[in-house]
């Protein structure tokens, strides 16, 4: 998958930016076109094909007035700033509509952002819509043309629909976070300097992308500090010595880009390690780029993660642990949902689809270890929360791969139904109604008549461990929120 979308994003920016050199765009407008067709292909991630064309269609709607309204504010940098600060937090809390509200914030964002990184001008308006228009329109028929694999992907894992209201809900609090934090990269990073202070906003808004939490967004912004840091030591022996030279510096470009989409589902580290030495390679074109222009990068991204850690440690913080537990609730309830598919379609319902629900489970997972990161961090000093971290991880990997297993067995056309299978599903239902309903407790049945041969029997076999499994998750798992010990995690 990382490879099918590296490699398409390279075929899809390449045309974007091929195109836009035949038809006679300036550099900067080219450099518009590439960043357009990147940010449609690695924001746009809604569940059908359908509603991604739709979305993909719907980024200039948001994009054009937000690039007009940048370029015309350039010399008035009081409304300049109030304006890009209203761009963040519209854009934060657009995440509220899921995926599309997710897109569209970011291509607001990255509209008002790259009109200060290429210091465009209202006369410049006309060419620059249409780098974006080609753009999209390159990148849409490689991505629903060419090369459209969607259809065979699970849909991303997004959070479950917040009931309650006002500063209750996380996307509110994060975009008043988000916020703040722009509020004082812009100040600092406009003390550091007049002209490239934009970085420091940057970093806060990529920092806060996909995390929900105080402690994912810390780490996030360590990782991103370290990724930049590599990345300039990299850029001042490669970019620097490349100088803009026109041909090696697109190589080297299409390589990050590659870089970006196959590690970004990995390590934001690497991520933004290819990120840090695009930028620095695009400058190179520009001919702005030397060692000081580097250390000042560096400067305003440790600005920008200063105030994403005081926002989110100061501001309407929400905490790692409710966080924590809701994604693990949902992995536990889709665990129950596995195992009832594969016991419904080993009973002979066609219906019944358990990979389908493995695949969600196996998202679910990844979303639990992006939680969890803060906490089994080499770096985090809470010793007691890490080891029951790592307890609920190791006890989830092995939900996932019985269920993976059981889901084997189930599209076997010859497996057969064995009747206990209903009342090992039965407790794992049970299981997971005990670990997910405040003051719910479980207790264990005595084995059903015939449970002692299960081993004979592999369906059952991993039902059993699954049962087990989800048993053992009680511990950690079962404290009170405000509690300090086992279930602070």
């Amino acid at each position: 998958m990382r490879l099918r979308s590296g490699l398409r994003a390279v075929l899809g920016i390449g045309l974007a930016v091929s195109l836009s050199g035949l038809v006679g765009h300036s550099l900067a407008a080219a450099i518009t076109a590439g960043l357009a067709a990147l940010l449609a292909l690695f924001t746009v991630t809604d569940s059908t094909v359908r509603k991604q064309a739709v979305t993909t269609a719907l980024l200039p709607v948001v994009g054009f007035p937000v690039l007009a309204l940048a370029t015309m504010l350039h010399d008035y940098s009081w409304l300049r700033d109030g304006a890009f600060l209203a761009v963040v937090c519209a854009g934060v809390y657009a995440r509220r509509w899921g995926p599309r509200g997710h897109a569209l914030g970011i291509f607001a964002f990255m509209s008002f952002f790259m009109t200060q990184f290429l210091h465009a001008v209202p006369a410049q308006l006309p060419e620059l819509y249409a780098a974006v228009l080609l753009a999209l329109a390159a990148s849409s028929t490689v991505r629903f043309g060419f090369w459209c694999y969607e259809k065979r992907v699970p849909p991303p894992v997004v959070p479950a629909a917040e009931p309650a209201r006002g500063l209750a809900r996380v996307t509110t609090r994060q975009a008043v976070q988000a916020t703040v934090a722009s509020a004082f990269a812009l100040g600092a990073g406009q003390f550091l300097s007049e002209e490239r202070w934009y970085w420091a906003v940057g970093t806060v808004w990529w920092i806060f992308v996909n995390t929900t939490s105080r402690g994912e967004t810390l780490v996030r912004g360590f990782r991103r500090v370290a990724g930049t840091l590599t990345g300039i030591a990299i850029g001042l022996v490669v970019a620097v010595e490349l100088d803009g030279a026109p041909v090696p510096t697109a190589v080297l470009v299409a390589v990050c880009v590659f870089g970006i989409f196959y590690t970004a589902a990995v390590s934001y580290t690497w991520m933004m390690l290819a990120v840090t030495l695009m930028a620095g390679l695009l400058y190179g074109l520009l001919g702005v780029l030397d060692h000081d222009l580097l250390v000042l990068r560096l400067a305003e991204t440790g600005v920008g993660a200063l105030g994403v850690a005081l926002a989110v440690l100061i501001v309407l913080p929400v905490s790692t642990h409710a966080t924590t537990h809701a994604w693990v609730h949902r992995a536990v309830q889709c665990v129950h949902t596995c195992t009832a598919d594969a016991a419904a379609r080993l009973a002979g319902d066609p219906v019944a689809d358990p990979a389908r629900s493995v695949a969600e489970l196996e998202l679910l997972l990844g979303r639990v270890r992006l939680s969890l990161a803060p906490l089994v961090h080499p770096l985090s000093p809470l010793r007691g929360r890490k080891d029951r971290a790592r307890q609920v991880l190791a006890l989830l990997d092995d939900c996932v791969r019985d269920v993976r297993a059981l889901a084997r067995i189930a599209a076997d056309a010859e497996a057969s139904h064995d009747a206990r299978l209903t009342a090992a599903c039965w407790r794992v239902e049970r299981a997971v109604e005990a670990l997910t309903t405040p003051g719910r407790t479980y207790e264990k049945d005595e084995p059903v008549t015939g449970e002692e041969h299960a081993a004979e029997v592999t369906a059952l076999v991993h039902v059993h461990a699954i049962v087990r499994a989800l048993e053992q998750l009680a511990a950690p798992l079962g404290a009170r929120p405000e509690s300090s010990s086992a279930g602070n995690c």
